[in-house]
């Protein structure tokens, strides 16, 4: 009777969610309850403001690093080589003044900023879910102080975030890095097609890996706020829990970085274009609508992980438990 019973553990199987039926649950929770709509924007506002200033400057990095690349002098680097007489003639003192610039709003207020963005979206959406499982309804009050995030935890988090945006940042580089290298070697060297070949291959699973990975640094971060490991702890556990799952996290991710970077690319062209900002700041508010949201689509995507994490782990337990009773 013993061995049926675990037989029978055996077979029974939890659906395993697909990219859309994260999406589905995801969109359920985040608009069913309008006071938990109401306090992720409230808690997005500050990131909506940096994100305003950030998407400035980086529209006029893109344009003026475009007009650069294109200039007739740029692609004479590839005869002369990279030196860096001929680095300083292409980018004056002041371009990359503005890259600092860039680079320290981006590397400080808008990961502060966002990273306080997702620890409440997160912590609110597990709030909001559970209320859902005992079919409660939570309002504002409850939604705010219920369990509330003590100072510890947010320290551990911030520790977590420090390792994934490093690890993000380093893939971007060289993302970047491919892309210019293209651009200012092989855009006019038709004879150079199988240089244009590799650099499209590398840069291709260089982005595979790159959003595969991003989805695990992404749950570690949900880890963090939810189960309290933190740091190094918490992207190995990240590592553990995604094992057989990451082609859903690379579909995950992919949605959310071509939205971000279609985004980007619609406004840098109608700047160019037509020389106005009209849709700047519809992007920036469609963006800040959507980051909540990839929260919660990562907390389900975490519980999904987890449970097949746990139940694959269990299923091993019980066939041990089989093959011993029935030898």
């Amino acid at each position: 009777m013993e061995i049926e019973g675990n037989k029978a553990k055996l077979n029974q199987k939890q659906k395993k969610l697909e990219v859309s039926d994260v999406l589905r649950e995801a969109v359920m929770i985040y608009f069913r309850n309008l006071n938990f709509i109401i306090f992720t924007f409230l808690t997005s506002l500050p990131l909506l403001f940096i994100m305003l200033y950030f998407e400035i400057h980086l529209q006029e990095i893109l344009l003026e690093t475009s007009l650069i690349l294109n200039q007739p002098h740029a692609h004479s680097l590839y005869h002369h080589g990279f030196n860096p007489d001929s680095i300083m003639r292409i980018f004056n003192m002041d371009y990359v003044l503005k890259l600092i610039h860039l680079g320290f709003i981006y590397m400080v207020p808008l990961h502060l900023f966002e990273l306080g963005s997702a620890i409440f979206t997160i912590d609110l959406a597990s709030k909001q879910q559970y209320s859902e499982e005992k079919k409660v309804t939570l309002n504002l009050k409850e939604i705010i102080f219920q369990k509330p995030l003590d100072l510890s935890n947010l320290r551990g988090t911030f520790v977590t975030s420090i390792y994934v945006l490093f690890l993000t940042t380093t893939h971007q580089l060289g993302l970047l890095w491919i892309v210019i290298n293209y651009h200012v070697f092989l855009k006019d060297l038709s004879c150079y097609m199988l240089f244009f070949v590799i650099c499209s291959l590398v840069f291709a699973k260089v982005l595979r890996t790159c959003l595969e990975w991003s989805a695990m640094w992404n749950m570690s971060l949900v880890i963090s706020v939810l189960e309290r490991v933190y740091g190094v702890d918490a992207l190995a556990l990240s590592v553990y829990f995604s094992r057989g799952c990451h082609r859903r996290g690379l579909f995950l991710m992919l949605i959310f970085f071509s939205w971000g970077h279609l985004l980007r690319l619609s406004c840098h062209h109608l700047i160019g274009e037509q020389g106005t900002w009209s849709g700047f700041y519809i992007q920036v508010g469609l963006f800040c609508l959507v980051n909540p949201l990839k929260w919660v689509v990562f907390m389900i995507y975490f519980h999904d992980c987890k449970e097949r994490s746990l139940e694959k782990k269990t299923d091993e337990e019980l066939g041990k438990d089989v093959k011993v009773v029935s030898e």
